[in-house]
């Protein structure tokens, strides 16, 4: 019979449709070919360096130069940005409505000079990558006009990932805090002050007692499914000890978070293939000033960052778009099982 899992962070339901269920061999189903069009070159390689805006920064091997050959991960302005970096926000009203111009920053972090990796990178590679964007959050933070910066990954054109496969990453510093995040920051807020405690710490404690939905664990970090997991090997990602900001990472913490992130994907290819996926990153806003009287007061204590793998295997139809539930053909126990069996 179907059950209704209820999210503890933000109350939100999910259907675990147990009658639909498929075995997990049976989700895989493979990224789309790549679609470049004939002569047309991938601006992300090395060597097509002039092919994108002036990098923002990079980590480069001794002696080479910005914008030329010789980098492992660069991040550069993105061709297309939502939001640009210059102006003024100039909030204004017209009517009843509210707007602001659409000023912050949109970069790409160019994970790899190699445009055949498939799924992710390797561990090594991921501990540069997460160390490279630390670094440019930590700058983001400087400028007043941004709130909050999302990481996000679109792997796979089902995912949002477009024609080229070079892996890549989006980081969008918004004017704004993100409706999903606040809904989070609420919900964490709200299960503190009931029980002071931490949520996702709560979480943490009650899956590694329970041992069902626990993918792995590193020295520093767990990888869990969800109980009410949106999607088929939906997984997050969570420091073991309490931390609000990813920005304020360590770096030999940062080493350890692309060790746990290269041998989760390499397990879940092994179950499902190169499957298209989104990752997003959601950890705590940035906090400036007390603007508003007590609404950061427990933060420190009550939020936790985590990263969210969402594979790309199942669509999103009307009666979910219709009702805010989500649709799960396969309990997260028995997808977890099937990864953390997998050996590589």
């Amino acid at each position: 019979m179907p059950e209704l899992r209820k999210d503890p962070v933000i109350g939100r339901w999910v259907i675990i449709a147990t009658e639909r269920a498929r075995r997990p061999d049976q989700f895989a189903s493979g990224v789309e070919k790549e679609e470049l069009a004939p002569g047309e070159k991938c601006p992300f390689c090395q060597g097509n360096e002039s092919m994108t805006p002036p990098e923002i920064s990079a980590l480069r091997k001794p002696g080479t130069k910005p914008n030329t050959p010789g980098w492992e991960v660069r991040v550069v302005p993105y061709m297309f940005p939502l939001l640009h970096p210059e102006g003024d926000l100039n909030r204004r009203g017209h009517g009843m409505y509210d707007l602001m111009d659409a000023i912050g920053a949109h970069e790409i972090v160019v994970e790899t000079p190699d445009h055949q990796m498939e799924g992710a990178p390797p561990a090594a590679q991921l501990a540069k990558v997460y160390s490279v964007i630390i670094d440019r959050i930590k700058d983001l933070e400087k400028d007043p006009r941004i709130k909050y910066v999302l990481m996000v990954k679109n792997y796979g054109r089902a995912a949002g990932g477009g024609h080229i496969k070079h892996q890549r990453v989006q980081l969008v510093g918004t004017p704004v805090n993100l409706k999903r995040v606040k809904e989070e920051l609420a919900g964490a807020k709200q299960y503190y002050g009931y029980k002071e405690r931490c949520v996702f710490c709560d979480i943490i404690k009650q899956e590694v007692e329970a041992q069902k939905r626990v993918v792995m664990e590193s020295k520093y970090f767990i990888a869990i499914m969800p109980f009410a997991s949106r999607f088929p090997f939906e997984t997050w990602i969570m420091p073991k000890a309490h931390s609000c900001d990813f920005y304020k990472t360590p770096k030999d913490m940062a080493a350890d978070l692309g060790q746990i992130n290269g041998d989760l994907f390499a397990k879940m290819k092994k179950v499902i293939g190169d499957f298209p996926y989104n990752t997003v990153l959601h950890t705590a806003p940035f906090r400036r000033q007390m603007n508003k009287r007590g609404y950061w007061e427990t933060i420190e204590n009550d939020y936790h960052w985590h990263l969210e793998i969402l594979p790309i295997l199942t669509r999103v139809a009307g009666f979910e778009w219709g009702s805010g539930f989500y649709i799960n053909p396969l309990p997260p126990e028995d997808a977890c099982k099937s990864v953390r069996e997998a050996k590589i």
